[in-house]
């Protein structure tokens, strides 16, 4: 695994007869270079060989949302995709969008909102909550729903994660805690 900002070394697998394929692409603005198995996720991919495990696998079919990620701008499901399918794309994973050893204005309205409870489902929602605000979408849209649509959330109901959601798009901005006063 590569320090948070260190390129990514470029990835080769053993070859154990299955076909392979040489990719370019670009991962949270760094370059990478691979040489994959034809048939390997892209969430494999991400999770294994370039240690990015924000994102989850749950449903492993692209019906919950877990492990959505950002690729060239639109949320895609990295569980229904394959890694070959990625030459010459852009991808940001939630590490992507993180800010280093604490959390985004965005995870602490989830936070303060009570969206949150194991956690499995959120890193697929943080991505397309980021897709949103990039669109500027109004947080009274009616596309607001339909951006959540395709995310699962077995722990907290919805009415939290909507909230949240609603708080992000407005543009709520939360002071940031500091360790003297919690």
């Amino acid at each position: 695994m590569s320090a948070p900002d260190a390129p990514f070394q470029n990835a080769t697998w053993e070859n154990s007869g299955d076909s392979q394929t040489a990719l370019r692409l670009i991962v949270n603005e760094k370059q990478v270079h691979a040489l994959v198995p034809d048939r390997l996720l892209l969430s494999d991919f991400l999770r294994d060989y370039l240690g990015l495990t924000a994102l989850k696998v749950s449903c492993g079919e692209g019906a919950c949302g877990s492990c959505t990620v950002v690729v060239d701008g639109e949320p895609a499901r990295s569980c229904t995709l394959l890694a070959v399918q990625m030459d010459g794309t852009r991808i940001v994973t939630l590490e992507g969008i993180n800010v280093p050893q604490r959390l985004n204005q965005v995870q602490r309205l989830f936070q303060d909102s009570h969206a949150l409870q194991c956690g499995y489902c959120t890193p697929g929602l943080l991505m397309t909550v980021h897709c949103m605000m990039e669109r500027g979408l109004a947080p009274d849209s009616d596309k607001v729903g339909h951006y959540l649509s395709g995310h699962l959330c077995r722990c907290t109901g919805y009415r939290n994660i909507l909230t949240a959601v609603r708080r992000a798009l407005a543009g709520e901005i939360l002071p940031e805690k500091s360790e003297e006063n919690g």
